[in-house]
């Protein structure tokens, strides 16, 4: 199952937007998700300050500020 990291902020409009979309996709598609708020690591917000939202799938970014929701349905289904 991949597993998707959300990294945000809080207040962060744009975040709460990604996450709403995220969570109607997972009655479409298999995925954990975990989110990871970058303001309580340093690393993390010097590494994705003013890039929040951003999606990272099985470690890989994928999309920040807005969903790919083509990239990322493309990722989670299955190539047979």
């Amino acid at each position: 199952m991949p597993t998707l990291i959300l990294y945000h902020r809080i207040d962060c409009g744009l975040c709460e937007r990604m996450l709403a979309e995220l969570r109607s996709l997972q009655s479409r598609y298999t995925f954990e998700l975990e989110r990871v708020d970058i303001d309580e690591d340093p690393d993390l917000a010097m590494r994705f300050n003013a890039k929040v939202p951003v999606l990272a799938v099985d470690g890989e970014v994928l999309c920040c500020h807005f969903l790919d929701a083509p990239a990322l349905i493309d990722e989670l289904t299955p190539n047979d």
